[in-house]
């Protein structure tokens, strides 16, 4: 499914389809991808709506017109590949942006490596693409920093033994990976590794595994709507315990399914999440409630969510790099795709609503502990807690 901007005219998470009338290449071509569709969407529609007011906020670059193609993977790695092939091939994209899950992106990721052309992924790809050279940075916070946050909550908290369930795929690995890593500094244990695919209706077996070893609680390693399920038969099966998860979870949908089985839950998020409850002197206060505006703007419905904060995250890196990339090349060609890449490589201290951001080569991340804060579902409503 394709969306091309030049005028902002299309209505949030619509799936609709225009053309613009050719032109001369003096513009920079942006080729995004998201879930619009499939059993990503919950999280793939707000993937969509943030770079929309993204386009929104900042339309040129160095006195160059952005150009914006948006296209659906329907939560399919292959179709993520072909996407991203056709972004690069056919309508020759300077830049990629995507996409909703994990498998996908990481698709994605392998073609930008191929075809050399910078990418920046909006879904955490926990490393590099086999490649001779870099092409792709990741905006999320890795999983492995989502899950010390929680962990150093956990311990906060006098948690020790810990269940774990999560997507049987690269997110879920990230995720359990990273609670492994925290279990020596935490003093916590990791009792249980129960995964379940993205499209399943029913995690009762795994549920009775993780409730097994009366763990003092559950860290759940799924995300948007399909991360309420684990939740759900906790409840039903009469948890009492604490449970814990990432920003993964952080989705209007999560809630609404969730309801009162999410209660209570912590996770690590982006400030984003909270910015109106932020103090002044935060970094990400400021630009988060721009973001608000705009999408408010953009949309005409407020953002709850973290998802369409990162592909605001991703413009923001990309519009700051591209202002210094044009200095040496022009867009459209192999030496812009090469000066973008090196410019957002070289990405210094530039701030975001979900983090400050720092690259350099051979790290697929630029984050660190700044870019976190930990909330609790409460009523509802994500709160800080700090």
């Amino acid at each position: 499914m394709r969306k091309t901007l030049t005028m902002l005219t299309l209505a949030a998470g619509v799936a609709g389809s225009f053309l613009a009338a050719p032109a001369a290449r003096a513009e920079i071509v942006i080729g995004f991808v998201t879930s619009l569709s499939g059993n990503g969407s919950s999280i793939g529609i707000p993937y969509g709506r943030g770079i929309n007011a993204a386009y929104e906020y900042k339309k040129t670059v160095g006195g160059e017109t952005i150009r914006l193609i948006q296209l659906d993977d329907g939560s399919d790695p292959s179709a993520a590949t072909r996407n991203a092939r056709k972004l690069v091939e056919e309508e020759k994209v300077d830049l990629l942006i995507g996409t909703a899950t994990a498998p996908s992106t990481i698709a994605m990721a392998a073609v930008a490596s191929e075809l050399k052309v910078p990418m920046i992924a909006i879904s955490p790809i926990g490393k590099l693409p086999e490649s001779p050279e870099q092409w792709v940075i990741s905006v999320p916070q890795p999983a492995s920093l989502l899950v010390k946050i929680v962990a150093d909550r956990m311990k906060r908290d006098g948690m020790k033994n810990i269940g774990y369930i999560g997507f049987s795929d690269a997110w879920g690995d990230l995720v359990y990976n990273g609670a492994k890593a925290a279990e020596p500094i935490d003093d916590i244990k990791i009792q249980t590794n129960e995964r379940y695919a993205r499209t399943d209706t029913s995690v009762t077996a795994q549920i009775l595994k993780v409730m097994s070893p009366r763990p003092d609680a559950v860290l759940i390693g799924g995300s948007g709507t399909q991360g309420a399920l684990p939740l759900l038969t906790l409840a039903e099966r009469g948890f009492k315990g604490n449970t814990y998860g990432t920003v993964a979870l952080v989705n209007p949908d999560f809630v609404t399914v969730g309801g009162k089985a999410a209660e209570g839950i912590q996770v690590s998020a982006g400030p984003v999440i909270v910015a109106e409850q932020l103090p002044d002197e935060h970094f990400a206060k400021k630009i988060a409630l721009d973001f608000r505006t705009v999408y408010q703007k953009t949309h005409n419905i407020p953002t709850t969510d973290g998802f369409s904060a990162y592909s605001f995250d991703a413009w923001l890196i990309f519009a700051n790099a591209a202002e210094r990339a044009l200095k040496t090349a022009k867009p459209g060609t192999a030496e812009f795709h090469t000066a973008l890449r090196d410019a957002i490589l070289s990405t210094k201290e530039l701030a975001g609503v979900h983090a400050v951001y720092n690259f350099k080569p051979g790290a697929v991340t630029g984050v660190d502990e700044r870019a976190l804060v930990v909330v609790r579902l409460t009523g509802g409503a994500w709160k800080y807690a700090p």
